[in-house]
Order: structure tokens, then sequence, then C-alpha cells
């Protein structure tokens, strides 16, 4: 029977090992004879189930009688039966039970907001201690909030005093953090949906009278002098039969469209949406959020808040008089003259409406980049917490561990040496690179010749052709169940219950069925028909109770080390440490806030972003928003993806890099290597002060020197938040969010971006010179492309749409995908080694055929049709073929 204690939940199989390794190096300090391994783990077990034990006593014991008594509240209101938690996240009672604190915001509006503040009521209601979970880690944290969401209150409630409390009040706590970060999340949308909406209502209503008036200053000059030729004369004497009366029509159509009577349009629609609709949110947001500021600029923001707090409950037109009312970093000039009324006194006053509107703008922008923070959030709490806290004293290990030298002044003179022997190599190429060329075009114009089509393979058809002989018509099910006979993926599954009572054959067959009807999209009712002693409810349960995104991507790490030891280095070459970045777009439900429109591809859905290695094997995925950064999304990759292949290039398109990203990539010890579109405008930085006449074949595109002062000052901290992203200490994007452009005056983003400046220019002249690394990026990227392009072969049920509003559920769909997809790589892998193990076969492969080879077809597969699950029946794949190879 398959057991497993409640430590073990939160003690993975790793942490086992390392608590083991630990045990042993201390009997050997102390010379005394070490037990054996069973007995050493059966130690460190019961070590950590008395930690565990004494931590849920303490736990409880920090609870007030109150905190038990709304949490027995929490339990005894649930209305959701045993059998299935659905909820309506459009809810907006006040009053909530546990069914609705698991509840995802639904879609951006009003309703949203009134839920989640709601929810939040609730959860402050507890008024659990501030330091309940201070020494206990986060992902302790996540693995007891993911229990509580798989169990039934019902089983909650059948918990000894101790467990069911501290389960509760973990839960209670993650959950306080993860609505608060919504609640902001649905107040930016809402207030950028305010002046979005209003500025395309009043596009549309002045689409129709639009028109510009070429040669504005040719007119200006003909009536200016016609004018003083004839200052006494009559308009339509004088003008019109110079400049036409439909001409001066069009003129001050064309102003009233662009200039400060379209602003005043703008602002009046904005005015009636937020005064009829949306500013019933303002005096329940500011009752729940508490927002603060490190800096003193932003202070502005944080009295202005107070003070609409203050007059929530009035009905003035204006703030009185003797109020102090913070104009300075709220208003934009723009908007000032509209703002701004005067009474009937003729006294300059601020309209209330006018001035919530401005604040509420002037809060979002500072939210973004994270210059105000709000207490009690995760992704928005104060942006010192997601830097090490040790870091002064431990400064010289995390300089260490980045080998990055402690003196500045070091590495400065490493990058100046870098830039000048880049750039003397770039000028020296230029003259004699019949590919690249710098034309006097504009203000300096850079021309790079399309890459050659390079030799088609002629064999990879035949190849696939053969396995397509051999393994016909494979079922996708049987190729996941195949790759798990042989790597074993299913035993990261663990339980987040405290024991279990399933066979390990009937767990793994449901787990297969499990992750097969998520990764194919097909869900899980038309898999339940795949084995007769398991039905709907059986795999639903097998789901919540063992399927969590992080015991995918454990399984998924798994399976890629895997394929990195199968492969045969006679076939895939050596091992490589290059791998491309990119996003794709899928279809997904709207009453959400993960969802949203795709400003360049259209539609509604959100982004997957995919790190793909050379030969077509996915380390790492994510599931971002459609405005998510490219450039988080990449880092947090090439950080996090678990794998043994260590990452030192990675290629990315266009939008996944930037001059902040080239700088902590850098710092990280990876190369940031893009493909850039717009190469022509690109600029080379000099290193140096002085010497303009350098590089003389260079000189049309290049700009200023790197402001190394900036550097200098800036180092420590440069080096303190890149720590902070290799740590983990807070999310990627979280971090990045401060190195925005909202946020120029940032001395540490004004540093970054020298210092990408820099690195840039070394890798422009790499780029320029070198056609070799042009098509390695080119290559790089088409890998992902047809990564991208298998998406839809086998996310192909509901229209390969995401057919949930859950995030949880989103997120387990789409590591399905990739489980199921790497899994196909894998067992393509084996196939193709099998057939090449003939030496007849392998005679035949040239050059242009290795380099085509890929992994990554689905000729031979079929996805579709009756799923049905044998674990006795296995694919003729040789074991020997991963052994001998002649």
């Amino acid at each position: 029977m398959y057991r497993r204690s409640l430590c073990a939940s939160c003690v993975s199989p790793e942490d086992i090992e390392h608590l083991s390794a630990l045990v042993f190096q201390q009997f050997r300090s102390i010379h005394i004879e070490p037990p054996t391994k069973q007995q050493t783990l059966r130690l460190i077990r019961s070590a950590i189930r008395k930690y565990e034990t004494k931590f849920f006593s303490n736990t409880l014991q920090k609870l007030s009688d109150l905190t038990k008594t709304q949490i027995d509240a929490l339990l005894s209101l649930t209305t959701t039966t045993d059998s299935e938690e659905n909820i309506n996240p459009q809810d907006s009672q006040q009053s909530c039970d546990l069914s609705d604190l698991k509840a995802d915001p639904g879609r951006v509006g009003l309703e949203s907001i009134f839920t989640e503040v709601a929810k939040l009521q609730c959860l402050q209601k507890l008024e659990l201690p501030l330091n309940l979970f201070s020494s206990v880690s986060p992902k302790v944290l996540e693995i007891y909030k993911l229990r509580v969401a798989a169990e039934l209150p019902s089983q909650l409630r059948a918990h000894p005093e101790a467990i069911r409390y501290t389960l509760m009040s973990a839960f209670c706590y993650k959950r306080s953090q993860e609505i608060t970060d919504s609640l902001i999340e649905l107040l930016l949308q809402i207030v950028h949906r305010l002046s979005a909406r209003a500025e395309t209502k009043i596009e549309k209503e002045l689409l129709q009278d639009f028109k510009r008036v070429s040669g504005k200053t040719g007119l200006l000059y003909q009536l200016a002098e016609v004018s003083l030729a004839n200052p006494d004369g009559i308009v339509k004497d004088v003008v019109y039969p110079v400049v036409g009366q439909q001409t001066l029509i069009d003129l001050v159509k064309e102003f009233k469209s662009t200039g400060n009577a379209y602003r005043q349009k703008v602002y009046k629609v904005m005015r009636s949406s937020y005064s009829s609709y949306y500013r019933r949110m303002v005096p329940k947001i500011l009752d729940v959020l508490e927002f603060r500021s490190n800096n003193d600029v932003h202070r502005p923001v944080i009295q202005a808040l107070e003070l609409i707090k203050k007059y929530a409950d009035s009905n003035q037109r204006y703030y009185d008089l003797s109020e102090e009312v913070p104009l300075d970093g709220i208003l934009r000039s723009s908007w000032r003259e509209i703002i701004l009324e005067k009474d009937v006194h003729g006294h300059e006053r601020i309209n209330r409406i006018n001035y919530e509107i401005s604040v509420l703008q002037a809060l979002r922008e500072q939210l973004r980049c994270k210059e105000i923070w709000v207490v009690g959030a995760n992704r928005y709490r104060n942006p010192e917490e997601d830097l090490p806290v040790d870091f002064d004293s431990l400064r010289e290990t995390y300089y260490q561990a980045l080998n990055k030298p402690t003196d500045v002044d070091v590495f400065i003179n490493s990058l100046q040496q870098a830039m000048n022997e880049a750039l003397s190599s770039l000028d020296k190429n230029i003259p004699h690179n019949p590919k690249v060329k710098i034309l006097q075009k504009g203000k300096g114009w850079i021309s790079v010749s399309p890459l050659e089509a390079q030799t088609e393979s002629t064999f990879i058809s035949r190849l696939k052709a053969e396995i397509g002989l051999r393994w016909s018509t494979t079922s996708l099910l049987d190729i996941l169940k195949e790759a798990d006979l042989r790597i074993g993926f299913t035993e990261h599954f663990k339980t987040v219950a405290s024991r279990e009572t399933l066979d390990r054959t009937t767990l793994q067959k449901r787990l297969l069925l499990c992750l097969y009807g998520l990764g194919t999209n097909t869900g899980l009712k038309r898999l339940s028909a795949a084995a007769p002693d398991s039905n709907y409810q059986d795999l639903r349960y097998v789901q919540r109770r063992f399927i969590n995104k992080n015991h995918l991507r454990k399984a998924i790490a798994e399976i890629v080390n895997a394929i990195f030891q199968v492969r045969l280095p006679q076939i895939w070459g050596e091992a490589t440490t290059t791998c491309a970045s990119d996003s794709k777009k899928f279809g997904a439900w709207d009453q959400n806030l993960m969802t949203e429109w795709h400003i360049r591809y259209g539609g509604r859905g959100v982004m997957i972003y995919w790190h793909v290695e050379r030969k077509s094997t996915c380390i790492y995925s994510q599931l971002k928003t459609c405005s998510s950064s490219e450039v988080a999304a990449m880092i947090e990759g090439v950080l996090r993806h678990c794998t043994n292949m260590k990452v030192e290039k990675n290629f990315v398109d266009s939008h996944g890099q930037s001059e902040v990203a080239f700088a902590f990539c850098h710092l990280l010890g990876f190369e940031l290597l893009p493909r850039l579109k717009r190469i022509h405008s690109q600029k080379l930085y000099r290193p140096e002060a002085g010497n303009s006449s350098a590089y003389p074949n260079l000189q049309l595109i290049l700009t200023r020197p790197i402001k190394w002062d900036l550097i200098r000052q800036q180092y420590d901290q440069m080096v303190k938040y890149t720590t902070a992203l290799r740590l983990g200490t807070a999310e990627p994007e979280a971090i990045l969010k401060r190195f925005t452009r909202a946020n120029l005056q940032h001395p540490t983003y004004q540093a970054l971006c020298e210092l990408g400046k820099a690195v840039k220019t070394i890798f422009l002249c790499q780029y320029l010179q070198s056609e070799a690394l042009r098509r390695e990026i080119n290559e790089g990227l088409n890998v992902i492309e047809n990564w991208n392009s298998a998406n839809s072969f086998i996310f192909y049920g509901k229209g390969g749409e995401i057919a949930t509003n859950r995030l949880e559920e989103q997120e387990l769909s789409v590591l399905s995908l990739h489980l199921l997809q790497i899994c196909l790589v894998y067992i393509n892998t084996l196939m193709i080694q099998q057939v090449l193990k003939d030496p007849a076969w392998m005679s035949k492969m040239k050059t242009e055929d290795f380099r085509a080879l890929t992994p990554l077809f689905y000729s031979h597969v079929n996805p579709y049709g009756t799923f049905r699950l044998d674990l006795e029946e296995r694919l003729r794949i040789e074991y020997e073929s991963l052994e001998v190879f002649v």
C-alpha cells in the first residue's frame, strides 16, 4: 500500500538526501561510525515529524480565541458539498466561506473588486498574528495551502486542533497575500481601462472629421505674406483665394482632434464614466489596502489617498480651502488646466472627482514600478523585502557566487577593454565584410544581408518514413506510458494529504490518464472511459490530491535529464549550453485576470513562454499574461529550469531583450543573444570620452560614451538586485518592475541602462562581423518555432483553447502539455537511435542530415480515437539501443 506522512509532504526527496549527507558529515566530524542508510532515513523522518508536531503546537498557542472561532466559522459556514468545489467568482456577498476564499477573481470590473474586497475583509477579521509564520519557508506554507485547497471541509474538521488550525492559518495567510495582489491588479487594470476606453471612444467620434493637412508651414507663410500685403483687406477677398476655405476648415478640425480640445473631450468621458460607475470602488479599496512608500518623492500620492479617504462620505464638489491638497507628482502638466476650476468667487479650486482620477493614475504608475507598495501583498510588497537581508554581512560570498570582482574598478576596466577590442575588431572587419554595410542614410544606417539558404536535407524524410513503418499510428497515450515506465516520473507526484491508501499501479494509471487529459485539453471525463476501474470522480480526486505545478516541474526536469542521458553523441553531437526562448499565444476563457487581449496577435488569451535547447528539448515553460515582460520570463527560465543543463547562451527575439536585460544577464553570467528586427537603427557606444576620431569606419553609428560613474556609484546595488534574482527572494518580474521607463530617475535603473549599453555594444560588434553567430541565433529561434508548431497537434481538445477560468488549472494544463510534448521528444529520440543503430542507415547520414535531425515530429503518432491504457503492453524499442552503438 502507498502511504505517506504529512512531514514528507513538506520535505522533498532532495531535501531528505541533503539532510542525510549532513548527518553523515556530522558523524565523520565527531569520529563516530554512522548508522546504515535506512536507519539514517528513519531518524531524519522521525526528527522532521517531531519538529512538525512541535510547530503545529506552537502555532496553536499563538492563535487567539477570536482567530480560532473565526476559522471554525469558515469551516462550518461552507455550503459546498463534499464532492466538488465550484465557486462563482462573480458572487459579491459580504460574508464568505471557505469555497469563496478558494476562488480566483473574475474578469476586470466592479463586481470583481467588491468580491475580492469582501474576501480580504473576511481574512482580516481572523486577526492572524503578524509574526505567525515569519520563520517558516514560503514553500512549506504553499504546501499547506495546497492541502487545504485539496481537502473538503469535513476532512479539515476531522483533523486534531493543532493540525487543523495550523493548516487553515497557513491557507488564510497565503490567500490574504494572493487576494491583495489580485485586488491591486484589478485596480491597475480598471484605471488603465478608464483612460483607454475614453480615448478609443473619442477617436472613433473624431475619425470622420480628422484630416491631416499637409504643408502647414507653407500655408502659414502664404497666410502671413498675404495678410501683411493687405492689412485692411477682407478675409473673403484676400485670404480665401490664396488658402481655400475648406483648407482652413480642415486645419481647425485637425487642431481640435490633436490639441487641447481633444484632451478635454477625453477627460470629459473619463469623468463621466468614473463618477457614474467606477468611483464606488475607491472607498472600499482604501478601507482594506494600506499604501506605503520608501521614497519621500512619492509621499504626495500617499497624502492624496489619505485626503480622498477623509472625504469619502462627503458630497462637496471642492475640497475645503483649509485643506493642503498635494499637486506635485500627481497632476500631469497637460491636464492641469483641465482639472483646476474656478468657483463663483474666482478662486482656483480643485474639483474632487477630477482630482481623484489624477490620483488613481499617479497611483497606478507608482505601483507598477513598486515605488509605492501595499502592506500584506506579495508581488506588490515592500521592495526592500525582495533583496537578501544578509547582503552586507555576506557581500564577498555573493560576489563570488556571481563570479564578479568586489572592486568596481576591476569590473569597469574589464568592460572597457572588452568594448575596445570589440569595436577595434569590427572597425577592421567592416571594410572587407560584403554582408554588412554602414550607409550614409539618416543618422547612420546598418545594412545586413539576409542569410543564404543552407543545403536542404533529403534523407530525413526517409528516416521519418521508416519510423512511421516500424511504429505506425502509435498512440500518444502509449508514448506517455512508455516514458513513465522507463523513467518513472510519476514517482514525483506525491499526495498533499497526511496519508494515502492507493496501490501504486492504480495510482500510476490514474495519474497518466489525468496528465493526458490535461495535456491534450480533452478533459478528464473523456479519459475516464479508458480505465474501467476509474470513474470521473476518481480522476478528479487524483488531480486534486497529487497533481500540482511543483510536482509537474519536477517530473518535466526528470524527463529532460533522461533525454540528455540517453542521447548518443555520434548522432546528436556533444551536450549544448545554448537555448532559445520565445512565447506563443493560446486562446483562453476570459472570466479571470490572466486572460488579456493581445495587441499584436489579436484575440483574448494567455502567453506560454518556452525555453528550448538546440535539439528540441524544452527545459522550462511559464504561463504569462499577454502584457507581461518577456525579459522577466527569459531570466526566470534560465535561473529556474532545474535540469542538468547549464545555460550559457540564450537566444531571444526582439521582444525578449532590453538594455536592462543585457545588464542582468551579464551579471548573472550568461550571454543574451537577440535577433534584432530593427538592426538598421542600432547604435554603438564609445568606451571612453575624449577620443572621437577612434574607429573611423564606425563613425556614422557611434554615439556618446558610457557613463561609467553611474555604474561605479551603483555597482553594489546592481549586484544586490542580481543576487535577489539568483536566490529567488522575489520573482524576476517583481524586481524588474522597478526598472522600467516609468521610473527613469531611479539611480540603479540608470546604472543598469549604462551597463546594458556597454554589454549590448560588445554583442552588436560580434553580431555584425560574425555571420556564423547570426546564423546560430536564427537556427535557435527556428527550433522554438518548430516547438510552437507541435503545440496545436497535442493540445487539440476544445479547439486548442484553455477552457477554464481558474489560474491553477490553467497552469496545470500548460505544464501537462509541456510534459506530454517532452515525452514525445524522449520516445522519438529512442526510435531514431534504434533506426540509426543499423550501419546501413547510419552510413547514409550527411552533414546536412545531422543538422536537420530533430526528435520533435509526430507523423507516426495518433493522439485521437479510443483511449486505451494497458500498462503491460510496451512499445518495441530495444533497451540495447541505449548502450550499444555500431
